[in-house]
């Protein structure tokens, strides 16, 4: 009889086929007909609604406000209609507490009349707000579990969608969360407000350069998703994959991405499967996927879609990553979001490509063929360094958690410490402006004039992709490349928006100065420019971030290397930090500690649940083998010491032959692996109960780094050390080869 572990590689290498493609929808219709088919866009609002409802509508989305209870009633007998005539039965506010994921309650549109029979209903005020309770999510202690009440409120920015189920359809009204005393208790408020202030402050800026026609700025965001899959009949064998989403043990597979074979390989067709299932599911939503290939790492992939206004990027990316999920159930897989599921190959990130565009659709971080253009061009890369650099601890923040722990700094991802690549010719217009000059006319002591002097030709792929870095600029657009694959996008665009933005004041006030103090804006820009580029130079930084000699000159230019969780997360509550998420109201003082509380709790809670499976693991499946193991070896050394003439009836007894016998150096060795296993074990139990002894969070969350984590570290040692000895038939947990390479 095989074991579980080998049946189910036995039963996946019986499959002939891929699974059959269970998506819904039409497979046969074009993709750019398909696209948005099940989204309520504005546009489409547009022939639903009568004129003069249309057009608050549309106010309300491009500029804020409330809207009138009997527009908001019109609006949703319209988003009914529409709704239930596309198979709905039920509404939901979708939101993003702070647990990193979404949440919903479903609500049936039917109501139960008095003489037994129903109609369906929906009215302004259930479309603009909802009361789901919702006590259990985090709070940060902004209200205790008995004060019930949270709200939901309808952000109509984001258009409404209908999501598939197996029996019907809901339609989601993306909302925001917040707390009876209004308070934000989701992640979608901050990012609103921080792309409010952020456009606020880049219009001072336009305006000082005669643009009078652009009515907003928007930071438009386009995510890179990773992810690995893994048959499902594998992984649920593996108890830390279904509850931590990692490996919390595993020897390294004989063959991992040494070859580099994967990477951009002929897909999988039982992989392609799942993929084109995803993909037309996303199509229906809205979601512009654009790309998808093999990554790096043996069953590891990649998904990319089109720039988006960052708002509705961040909704459509945790749009992906639930049907990535719930997909790859159906074809047999489960989808690993976690930032490190497998040690010894690359983990899984999401690059957070960011730029900011004018209510025209101009980009304002792409070069200009004008000197105007390019003076504008120049303050705008300027305010990103100036953020980068004043405010990294800011940006640290947006990407912490216990999975990027364990990737960030390593091969596949960029370094903790924050730096700016910008290429060799740019790097060189800032030394220049540095300097009063500019490249090689600084050697012919010719100056470049801001406004004034065109800069040299500026192509859009002017300079080579550098991957170590976590903040590239590349042509018209940073790529953030720290944020971690199972992360929400919204912490590292609330804090990159915040920070810009406050840049961007920074930079206003002074010019803005200048100029009524007399001073031509031409020379206002250069003068301003040249103190930029003087201060901001440490930030630039073009080599390779994974060398250990960018760590040594990272420390001389005073750039900060925070390389746990627990230490970014001390910093929340510094004045610095604070002032650039209060001084706009981004947050309030009482949102940033309660956030600071959740983030250092969910570290600790993280980190006690993966000690108790390795414990688990270690106990119920790893030291019932070994000990098998040992005995069986303690058996056959009895028998080659009988054959060999040696005496002694016990194993642990040492021979002085000149010549050691195997069987004996294969019994000491498990034995000894055995006893340091069941120790280390003992160890970490004792530091997870002490772990909840802890009556502050942040003592609980500095104790499971500095003690359950190493304490973790040495079990999984000794039982990936058990695994290469042991019988491989009786290995209980399927292997890195298998989880892998097996599909």
């Amino acid at each position: 009889m095989p074991s579980a572990r080998v049946g189910a590689i036995l039963d996946i290498a019986a499959a002939s086929a891929p699974a059959k493609n269970h998506s819904p929808l039409e497979k046969d219709m074009d993709m750019a007909r398909l696209f948005g088919r099940d989204v309520l866009s504005l546009q489409a609002m547009r022939a639903l609604l009568p004129c003069g409802a249309y057009e608050k509508l549309e106010r309300t989305v491009k500029t804020g406000g409330r809207l009138e209870p009997d527009v908001a009633n019109v609006i949703a007998n319209a988003m009914k209609d529409w709704a239930i005539s596309r198979g709905a039965t039920h509404y939901t506010h979708w939101f993003q507490p702070m647990t990193g994921l979404t949440a919903e309650k479903h609500d049936a549109f039917m109501v139960p009349a008095e003489d037994g029979r129903a109609f369906n209903e929906f009215s302004g005020q259930k479309l603009i707000s909802g009361e789901p309770d919702a006590s259990s999510f985090p709070s940060g202690g902004i209200r205790s579990t008995f004060e019930a009440r949270g709200y939901t409120a309808w952000d109509p920015s984001s258009p409404v969608f209908i999501v598939d189920g197996p029996e019907g359809k809901t339609l989601h009204i993306p909302s925001v969360f917040y707390s009876y005393t209004g308070e934000a208790l989701d992640r979608k408020t901050p990012l609103l407000r921080s792309l409010a202030v952020l456009s606020r402050q880049a219009l001072r800026i336009l305006r000082l350069f005669g643009n009078t026609r652009a009515t907003s700025v928007q930071a438009v965001v386009g995510a890179e998703q990773e992810y690995f899959l893994v048959d499902r009949r594998l992984a649920a064998l593996r108890p830390d994959l279904m509850l931590a989403g990692r490996t919390l043990a595993g020897a390294v597979s004989p063959k991992g991405q040494e070859l580099e074979d994967h990477y951009f390989g002929a897909i999988p067709s039982r992989v392609m499967a799942f993929m084109q299932d995803v993909e037309y599911r996303l199509c229906a939503l809205g979601v512009p996927c654009r790309t998808r290939h093999n990554e790096v790492a043996p069953g590891q992939f990649e998904m990319a879609p089109l720039h988006e206004e960052a708002n509705i990027a961040v909704d459509h990316n945790m749009l992906v990553m639930n049907i990535l999920r719930h997909t790859a159930l159906r074809h047999g897989f489960v989808c690993l979001l976690h930032e490190k599921p497998f040690a010894g190959v690359n983990g899984s990130g999401k690059h957070n490509n960011w730029s900011i565009r004018d209510s025209e659709g101009n980009n304002l971080l792409s070069p200009g063929a004008t000197p105007h253009t390019n003076a504008q061009f120049l303050v705008f890369l300027a305010a990103v360094l100036r953020a980068v650099h004043k405010h990294s601890t800011v940006l640290r923040l947006g990407i912490v958690g216990a999975g990027n722990d364990y990737r960030l700094g390593a091969n596949e991802a960029p370094p903790a410490i924050l730096s700016v690549y910008l290429g060799e010719q740019l790097t060189e217009v800032m030394q220049g402006l540095a300097a009063g000059a500019f490249g090689k006319g600084a050697k012919q002591g010719k100056s470049i004039e801001i406004g004034v002097s065109t800069l040299p030709p500026l192509p859009k792929d002017y300079s080579d992709r550098n991957r170590t870095s976590p903040c590239a600029f590349t042509g018209d657009k940073f790529e953030f490349r720290a944020v971690g694959a199972s992360q929400s996008l919204a912490p590292t665009n609330i804090a990159v928006n915040a920070a810009v933005a406050c840049a961007l004041d920074d930079i206003a006030t002074s010019l803005e100065a200048g100029v009524c103090e007399g001073t031509p804006l031409n020379q206002a820009v250069q003068e301003l420019l040249v103190v930029l580029s003087r201060e901001h130079m440490p930030v630039i930084f073009n080599g390779n971030g994974y060398a250990p000699e960018w760590k040594e000159e990272a420390a001389r230019r005073g750039l900060p290397n925070m390389t746990t969780t627990v230490e970014t997360l001390e910093h929340y509550s510094d004045p610095a930090v604070m002032d650039v998420f209060m001084r706009h109201a981004v947050l309030t003082e009482r949102e940033l500690l309660a956030r600071q509380e959740i983030l250092l709790d969910a570290y600790a809670k993280t980190i006690s649940v993966e000690a108790g499976l390795t414990s688990r693991i270690g106990r119920t499946s790893i030291l019932p083998v070994a000990l098998s193991g040992q005995d069986k070896a303690a058996r056959l050394l009895l028998r080659a010491r009988s054959l060999f003439g040696q005496s002694g009836e016990n194993p642990e007894a040492q021979t002085h032959d000149a010549r050691t016998l195997p069987e004996e150096k294969r019994f000491t060795a498990i034995r000894e692996r055995v006893l340091a296993l069941s120790d280390s074990l003992e160890d970490l139990d004792a530091a997870r109960r002490d772990l909840l002894e802890y009556p502050e969070t942040l003592g609980r969350a500095r104790a499971a780094r500095d003690v359950v984590v190493p304490a973790m570290r040495r079990c999984r040692e000794h039982i990936d050390a058990l695994e290469l000895m042991l019988d491989d038939a009786n290995w209980p947990l399927p292997t890195y080869a298998e989880l892998l390479w097996v599909r």
